[in-house]
Formats: C-alpha cells, structure tokens, sequence
C-alpha cells in the first residue's frame, strides 16, 4: 500500500520534481512544478503526524534492510513535529513566490531557483526524517549546497559576497559535523541514531566520546547560527531573494536546533552528557550573550531585512536557552518557540518582500511614511513584531511563558528578569520600525522609487495567513504547545 511508503516519499516527491524544473526551463512551470511537489510533500507530513499519534514511533526500513545495518528512516513525535513546520512552510512559501522572484530574480534564473529550493526542501526534511547519521550528512550538504545558490541568485553583488561567506562557514560547520560521524562510527560501529543511543549508553565518557560530541555541538552550532558562530547569517538574510530568506529563516535554522536536540538527548543522552559535562553550562552563557547582544546589534541597523536577521540570533538564543535545561518545560518553551518563531519571522520576511516589490530593498528610510502607503502590510509588521516582543496574545508570548516558567522552575528569577529586559531591546528595534513607518515623513524617503503601485494578491494573502497565525497560536495552543510537549517528553526519555 501507498501509506506503507510515505516515509520514502517525503523525500522522493520533491527530490524527482527538481531536476524536471531543470529539463523544462519554463518559469511558470517551473513554479507550478514547486507548487504541486512541496503541497504533496505537505500533505504526506500530515498523513504521518497522524500514523505517529495512533501508532507511536514509525520505523521505515530502506530496501528491506533491517537497521541497524540498513538505513532507517525513524519517526517520533519530535521530528514529525519539525517536518510538519518544514514542509508547511515550503507549500505556503512557493504559492506566494511567484510575483516576488518575477522580480528579484532574473527571468533565465528561475529554473535554477526552483531547482534549489526544491532540493534545499528535499534536504531539509531528509535530515529531519532519517535515523541514520551519515545520511544527516548527506541531507545537510543537499540542503546547504543548494541554499548558497539560492541566496546568490539574489540581484545585489553583495548577494555573492553572502552566498561565499556562508559556503566557507557551512563547509567549515560540515567537515566537523562528518569529522563527529566518523568518530562515533570507529567508537561504536554503526551510524543507525537509535543504535548509537544504545552503544553509547553503555559506555563511560571516554576521549574519543567527547571529541565527537564537541565536533557535533561545534559545527551544528554553526548551522543553527548560535552566537557567536552566526557570521554567516546577517548578510545571508539581507541580500537574498525575500522568498529565499523567509524560507531559511523558517526553516533550515529551526531543522539545525532539531538536530542539536537529536543529538544532546537521544544519541548521547544515555551517557548523562549534562549532568557530568558542561554542556548546559556552555549553552546557558551563549544563549544569553545572543539575547542581549544581537539584539543590540539589530537596534542600530537601518536595512530592515538586516535588522530581523540580527533578531533572528537573538531568539535562536531563546530557543537554545530552553534546551540547556534538561526539564520537560524547558524543552517544551524551546520546541515550542521554534515553532512560533518559525511563524512570526516567517510572517515578517514575508511581509518585507511586498514591501520589497514597492521600493526595493527596504531600509528605515525606503519606509518612512509606510503605514499610509500600505496600511495592511504595516498593520501585519507591528502584529509580527509584537509576537518577537512576547506581547499576550500573541505566539511568541507563549514561548516566553513557558521559558519563564522553566527558569522559576529552577528558582533563578535573575534569568527571568534577563529574559524580560532582553525583550525590552526587541521593544526598542521593533519601535523603530513603526515609528519610521507611521511617525515619520514619507517625504524623507529621498530618491527612492515604487517598483510597482499595487500588492500581488497571492502574496497577500500568504502573508496575512502567516500574520493571523502570530494571532491564532497565541490562543489556540493545543496544536503548538501539545506537540512540544509530546516531543520533549520523548527526548527525555533517552536521557534516563
């Protein structure tokens, strides 16, 4: 049956559909191409967040190879939670995509764009579904190569500049992350996820135990872009097609923290790597430093797309924060703000290629007077906004409570009041921005041109379900909070 194979097809759908953009060139059907992939890919993500809730963990055995010789794809409640995000994301974001690239991309270019986004999506969910880990290697360099592309085809030369400096660091963060494979392979003999738990649980700490983990922590730090390893982030944000950056800022960060997790508390859980090691100690401080000091960063940039990617590092912090508590509330405030932020700054950088289509690349002084000019994408930047803030009714204060919550836990109120007084600068950066678009003169935009008078109502429309969502999930938590528990609850479950 068909349902018996949907593990393999999440990765083959939009894997077999990219190179078809390559043979057929056309940028309609190109598009049209993405479209269908990614919202079949979408639809098999809901089929088997279904099968996970009825029939607990799902095991697909590649060829008929029973792992752990064979390669495995595993699936639990925490990974069909991140590939839920993932492929909702990657449908919604190609419906909206088409006005955007029309023109931020050139025309001969969009078949190389959909080629890539195609394989930077079959990446992504290839490393989130698998159990073995050296195909995490080979999904994350499927991904990575396909995202440097991505953010070149941007039209800025400095959008080259940003795709080489990311190629340098992502090759960097790789060769360390096949450097941990390897060591774990000669240390244990196999490269099956759940086979590694079980070995390594029956192992002390030894040397080569503990360079693999630092190797690991090291270059998926890099991915996930955790201070001060984040470099490669800004420009990367800045420069790339407005559909590429919300799509990244979505998604590739948020599948890097999901293997920080995988690791941390399932393949060296059994070993008690935070109760002998560090590790919490070490994620505390970076976690902290990001909070305070990317957002600092953000509050004095004046190109918009630049100013959100520094806010990106600052709640990456947050989520990171989470995850150096080895408490079910503390994975749960950190699952469930990679969901939400996954929203609110996919719902921003949304936003922000519409803004893009009318004066180009937006900077505070493109948008003064902003709010007049488009009033419903205005109105959705100070709703996002308020969601990085933490403002109740919003997603992002429902992350915040439940980080809150984990860290009075613990009875540290001096972490708590940084949390809130870290919220204070976004206050500060997100004021900013609406102060320029609704305080100031739309006569100090200077020289700047409307590349076009009226928004593409598919845009629109993709963007405001994005925004209502900032919204929805900030009442409507079963869904969010359920699943973030559920997913926590498992990996603590390795760790005993």
């Amino acid at each position: 049956m068909i349902s018996s194979q949907l593990p393999a097809l999440q990765i083959i759908v939009p894997l077999l559909a990219a190179p078809f953009c390559v043979i057929i060139r056309n940028s309609r059907a190109t598009w049209l191409i993405s479209v269908l992939a990614s919202w079949v890919t979408f639809g098999i993500s809901i089929l088997l967040y279904l099968d996970v809730q009825t029939l607990g963990v799902i095991s697909y055995e590649m060829g008929n190879w029973a792992p752990p010789w064979g390669i495995e794809y595993r699936i639990d409640s925490i990974n069909v939670f991140v590939l839920l995000i993932v492929s909702s994301i990657g449908a919604l974001v190609s419906l909206y995509a088409y006005p955007s690239i029309s023109v931020e991309v050139d025309e001969n270019k969009h078949y190389l764009f959909w080629t890539s986004y195609l394989l930077c999506l079959t990446g992504l969910l290839g490393v989130t579904i698998t159990g073995d880990a050296f195909n995490i290697f080979v999904f994350l360099e499927i991904s990575s190569l396909s995202t440097y592309v991505l953010i070149a085809l941007g039209k800025n030369r400095h959008a080259l500049y940003a795709a080489f400096r990311y190629l340098i660091l992502g090759t960097i963060g790789a060769t360390f992350i096949v450097i941990g494979i390897g060591l774990l392979y000669l240390l244990t003999g196999t490269l099956n996820l759940y086979d590694l738990s079980m070995r390594l649980g029956d192992m002390s700490l030894t040397q080569p135990q503990l360079a693999a983990l630092a190797f690991l922590t090291v270059g998926i730090s890099l991915k996930l872009a955790l201070f001060p390893l984040h470099l490669w982030l800004p420009n990367a944000y800045a420069f790339a097609p407005s559909v590429a950056t919300c799509f990244l800022a979505a998604t590739a960060t948020k599948v890097a923290i999901y293997l920080l997790l995988r690791f941390a508390y399932d393949v060296f859980g059994q070993s008690q790597i935070f109760s002998e090691l560090p590790l919490g100690e070490v994620l505390l401080i970076l976690s902290i430093a990001a909070m305070f000091i990317a957002s600092t960063v953000a509050i004095y940039q004046q190109d918009i797309k630049r100013m959100f990617a520094y806010s990106s590092v600052a709640q990456i912090g947050y989520i990171t924060l989470g995850a150096s508590f080895a408490s079910h509330t503390a994975l749960t405030s950190s699952i469930v703000h990679l969901f939400n932020h996954a929203i609110t700054k996919g719902a921003i950088f949304l936003l922000l290629g519409l803004v893009a289509l009318r004066i180009g690349q937006p900077t505070l002084k493109k948008m003064s007077g902003l709010g007049k000019s488009m009033p419903w994408t205005s109105a959705g930047l100070v709703i996002c906004g308020l969601s990085l803030i933490g403002v109740p009714g919003t997603a992002g204060f429902i992350s915040k409570w439940y980080l809150i919550l984990a860290v009075l836990e613990r009875g540290w109120w001096w972490l708590a009041f940084m949390i809130l007084a870290s919220s204070l600068l976004a206050v500060i950066y997100v004021w900013r921005v609406v102060e320029t678009m609704y305080v100031s003169d739309s006569d100090s935009r200077g020289d700047s041109h409307m590349a076009s008078t009226t928004s593409p109502t598919s845009m629109t429309l993709v963007a405001w379900l994005f925004v209502t969502s900032c919204i929805f999930f900030g009442f409507h938590t079963s869904f969010s909070v359920e699943g973030a528990s559920a997913a926590a609850k498992v990996l603590l479950e390795y760790t005993k």
